[in-house]
């Protein structure tokens, strides 16, 4: 497809489903589509652009992963360094066979506070402790349940939120740092990613869209419905281009090493329970095309957020949407997989 007939059709998916966020679409280094739409301040008409932050949801979980691959590479922990070696959690049926890897990939079995295989309101979903109270990882342990594992460790996978905020408390335990802190400098800094953080939802930075959810009522901004601050398993903010950094940076070993790099974007559990052709790697979602080329990607969904970024190293294309809306990144995804079909 031409680049004006994709333009074509993406600005009428975007004007049809009434789209709010930002597009980009780049095979190699060409860029073949970029459009910011939408409000990121709907009450005051503040527009999107392509330099707007935007909430990335569990597109976070790349970037705790990726943290522990800086401890990995600095010979602090191993992939199959067990979980009860790091850190006490007061949870007794967890298994002591847990390690690492298992937490990396969704198939350590621990019980979820946030279990997507159950919930189905997301954006209506509360912990059971107020949101302005969670800051950093060690805050969501109390909304844990003490239950039973839901299998042994390596069994399956199961999309595991609880796993990955394990992992941000393994972080602060081991370098005495903040998660956040931890991510900024040892992830953000080696990429360029300077636009890109992770900032309370009651002092959110300029050029900051507002996540918005639509009920009975119209839209009304997600700030009642997630942590004030981000952790391990969601809720940081980036850009389009801090995204595009983010890619160029860990393909070139810049984060973690090459040899980790091909570790991580390599097929580790089958995933199909979420998908046809999908696999998990280390923080990684990773589909096999019918060409037998391979789309690696991450992803995020929550109450006012949907994110989406991908790249296929075979034939260099890059998409990535990031929309302040709860589903409106997935309209315009399926959209151009229909015009790249």
């Amino acid at each position: 497809m031409q680049p004006s007939q994709l333009a074509t059709t993406l600005d009428a998916a975007i004007a049809e489903h009434d789209f709010s966020g930002v597009v980009a679409i780049r095979r190699a280094e060409v860029a073949l589509y970029e459009r910011a739409a939408g409000y990121a301040d709907r009450s005051n008409k503040v527009a999107n652009t392509l330099e707007t932050r935007f909430g990335i949801a569990s597109g976070t979980k790349f970037f705790t992963a990726l943290a522990i691959g800086r401890l990995i590479a600095a010979g602090r922990l191993e992939f199959d360094t067990l979980l009860k070696d790091c850190v006490a959690l007061p949870f007794p049926h967890y298994a002591p066979e847990i390690t690492i890897r298992h937490l990396l990939t969704h198939t350590s079995g621990i019980p979820d506070y946030l279990d997507e295989e159950k919930i189905t309101d997301f954006d209506n979903f509360s912990i059971g402790v107020p949101w302005y109270t969670v800051f950093g990882p060690r805050d969501y342990l109390a909304a844990f349940p003490d239950e039973p594992m839901k299998f042994a460790p390596g069994e399956r996978f199961s999309y595991s939120n609880g796993g990955y905020i394990v992992l941000g408390v393994v972080i602060e335990q081991l370098t005495g740092r903040r998660y956040q802190e931890f991510v900024a400098q040892e992830v953000l800094a080696p990429a360029g990613m300077q636009r890109s953080g992770f900032f309370a939802m009651n002092r959110l930075p300029e050029q900051t869209a507002f996540g918005y959810v639509k009920d009975a009522d119209g839209w009304r901004t997600n700030i009642y419905n997630l942590p004030i601050v981000g952790a391990s398993d969601g809720g940081m903010y980036s850009t389009l281009h801090d995204l595009d950094r983010l890619w160029q940076a860990f393909w070139a070993g810049t984060i973690i090493p090459p040899d980790l790099v091909e570790r991580y974007a390599r097929p580790i559990v089958s995933a199909t329970s979420e998908g046809p052709n999908l696999a998990y790697g280390h923080g990684l979602w990773l589909r096999q095309e019918p060409d037998q080329s391979q789309t690696v990607y991450v992803l995020g969904g929550d109450a006012g957020v949907s994110f989406r970024s991908s790249m296929n190293r075979t034939t260099g294309l890059h998409v990535t949407v990031i929309s302040n809306t709860s589903d409106g990144a997935w309209p315009i995804l399926r959209a151009i997989e229909a015009a790249f079909a």
